[in-house]
C-alpha cells in the first residue's frame, strides 16, 4: 500500500529544496576507543524542552562504513551532556554523563529553571556532536546556536496530560516505500522484534513511566498496515494493556484502517466506520472523528458524523474540547504535505469542520497525524481559535508522541522521542528514508514541537475537581 507516503513529485520537491547534506566532527582518538578508529557524533537534535527539562538526542557513527541501507554503521560510545545558563561566563558543565556503550545517544536532564536561555553541549568520547539537517542547522535553530530557552508554563494547576500519538501500522514489515519498491524500503533487522511491535511497545513503556506522567492516550488512526484481523487484534490487546479503551487510551481510524476485502477487521476490534465518538474525562470533552475514505489515501468525513459533531457543539459550545482524527484539515496542512492537497481532508468537509469550530469556541485543538511529521498549522479562518496540530509517526523517526499537558490557563504541548534500545536503534535508521530526506521533513521546527498555548480553561479545572 502507498497510501501514506509521499507522491514522487512531492520527493523531487524535497530533493529540489536543497537538504543539506550530513555534517560532523570527525576524531580517531577517544578515552577507551582505538586511535586509528575514526569516529563521527552527529544528527545532534533538542528535541524537547519544557519548562523545567530538555531531552537531547544524537548518533555515533563510522566515517568509513556505510549499512545495507547506505547507512553509517553506529559505533558504541558513552553518552555526555553539558548543559549552562546562557547569561553566565562560565563554560556549560557535566550534567548527564552515562558510560554506557551505545550510538544511539539520548540524554534527558531535569530540575531547570522556567523561561531560562541554557547553553548545551553533547559529547561521545570527547568528540562534540553537531547537527546534519537543515530544520537543525538554520539560523535560530536551538542545535546551530547551542542553545535552548525552557518553555515558561501556563498559569494555574496542571490539570491533566494527553499524550497524542498516530501511524503506528502495526504489521507493516517494510518502511519508507512510495511504488514499485522504490525509493529503498528500510526492514528491522533478522533475529529482532519486528519494527510496529518494538515502537509501539516502546511508547507504552514510555507512558507508563511517572516522568511522563500521562493521564490518557490518543491514537489518531493508521493503527495497523492493512487492517488485517490479526494486525487489528493484536495492535487493540497492546493497547489494552495499557487501559480500558474509552477510559485510558482512545483511537480514531486512518485510512490503513478502512475496511479490506469486504470486512471491516479494524472496526470489529475497535469502533465502526465513520461513528463520531465522544468521551468526557472530567469536563474535557473528546470527539473521535473518523476521515478514513473507502478507496483513497486522503479524508472524508460522512455528513451524518459531520452533523453529530454540529449536534455536540449546538449542546455545549464552550465546553473545553480536544478533537483528533487522521487526516490534517487546514489549506496550510494541504500545501505544505510532500503528497499534495489530496493526501489530507476534502476541502468540503475541512470547511464545514471549521465553520463549526468558529461557532464552538470551547475547542482549543485538533490533533492529526497521516503526514508522519511534527507541524503546527493555521485555520482557513480568522475566526477559528484552534490549533491544528500534526505529530510525527510512531513507527519510525522521529519515533514518538507528544505531550498535552493542561492547565487552569492553557496548555503545554512538548514531542518526546521514544527511548529504548530498539526505539533508538529504528529511529536513527528510518531517518534515512527517501534518500536521506526525510529526518528534515519530520522532525519539524523547534516551536512545532514544543510551545505554550495561554487560553482561559479553568471551567475545565473546576469540572475535574468535583
Amino acid at each position: 500500500m502507498t497510501c501514506c507516503r509521499p507522491s514522487r513529485r512531492g520527493l523531487l520537491r524535497l530533493m529540489a529544496a536543497g537538504v543539506l547534506l550530513p555534517a560532523a566532527g570527525l576524531a580517531r582518538a577517544g578515552v577507551g576507543r582505538a586511535a586509528t578508529e575514526p569516529m563521527i557524533a552527529t544528527d545532534l537534535e533538542i528535541v524537547t524542552v519544557t519548562d523545567v527539562s530538555v531531552v537531547v538526542t544524537w548518533s555515533t557513527v563510522s566515517p568509513d562504513h556505510v549499512d545495507a541501507y547506505g547507512r553509517p554503521v553506529g559505533i558504541d560510545a558513552d553518552t555526555e551532556l553539558r548543559i549552562g545558563p546562557a547569561d553566565s561566563v562560565a563554560v556549560p558543565v557535566v550534567t548527564l554523563f552515562d558510560a554506557t556503550p551505545t550510538p544511539y545517544h539520548y540524554a534527558e536532564v531535569h530540575g531547570l529553571e522556567p523561561g531560562r536561555a541554557y547553553r548545551v553541549e553533547a559529547y561521545s568520547y570527547g568528540v562534540r556532536a553537531v547537527p546534519s539537517m537543515v530544520s537543525t542547522t538554520l539560523v535560530g535553530a536551538p542545535e546551530a546556536a547551542g542553545r535552548f530557552t525552557t518553555l515558561v508554563p501556563p498559569p494555574g494547576r496542571l490539570v491533566r496530560t494527553v499524550a497524542l500519538s498516530n501511524d503506528v501500522h502495526f504489521g507493516e514489515e517494510v518502511s519508507g516505500l512510495i511504488a514499485g519498491g522504490q525509493p529503498p524500503g528500510f526492514s528491522q533487522d533478522p533475529g529482532l522484534p519486528p519494527y510496529t511491535e518494538a515502537m509501539l511497545d516502546a511508547m507504552l513503556d514510555d507512558l507508563r513511566r511517572s516522568d511522563r506522567g500521562a493521564d490518557h492516550l490518543l491514537v489518531a488512526g493508521d493503527v495497523t498496515s492493512e487492517a488485517r484481523s490479526s494486525e487489528s487484534h493484536s495492535a487493540r490487546a497492546r493497547l489494552d494493556s495499557w487501559g480500558g479503551l474509552g477510559r485510558d487510551w482512545f483511537v480514531s481510524r486512518g485510512n490503513h484502517d478502512r475496511p479490506h476485502g469486504g470486512r471491516d477487521s479494524w472496526g470489529e476490534a475497535f469502533i465502526p466506520r465513520q461513528e463520531l465518538q465522544t468521551y468526557d474525562l472530567g469536563g474535557l470533552r473528546m470527539l473521535a472523528v473518523d476521515t478514513s475514505a473507502p478507496e483513497a489515501a486522503g479524508g472524508v468525513i460522512d455528513p451524518s458524523q459531520l452533523a453529530a459533531v454540529r449536534d455536540e457543539f449546538r449542546s455545549d459550545k464552550d465546553r473545553p474540547t480536544v478533537v483528533f482524527g487522521h487526516h490534517p484539515v487546514t489549506f496550510e496542512a494541504a500545501t505544505t504535505n510532500i503528497a499534495g492537497p489530496g493526501f489530507v481532508l476534502e476541502r468540503g468537509a475541512a470547511g464545514e469542520l471549521q465553520q463549526l469550530y468558529a461557532g464552538a469556541p470551547g475547542v482549543f485543538l485538533h490533533h492529526s497525524g497521516h503526514t508522519h511529521r511534527n507541524r503546527r498549522t493555521r485555520p482557513d479562518r480568522d475566526d477559528v481559535a484552534v490549533e491544528f496540530l500534526e505529530v510525527g509517526a510512531v513507527k519510525e523517526y522521529p519515533g514518538g508522541y507528544s505531550l498535552l499537558r493542561i492547565y487552569d490557563g492553557g496548555y503545554m504541548v512538548n514531542f518526546y522521542k521514544t527511548r529504548t534500545d530498539l526505539a533508538r536503534r529504528w529511529s536513527a535508521r528510518t531517518r534515512g528514508q527517501y534518500y536521506g530526506l526525510f529526518g528534515d521533513y519530520a522532525f519539524g521546527t523547534f516551536d512545532d514541537r514544543n510551545h505554550v498555548v495561554v487560553r482561559d480553561l479553568s471551567g475545565l479545572s473546576a469540572a475535574a475537581a468535583r
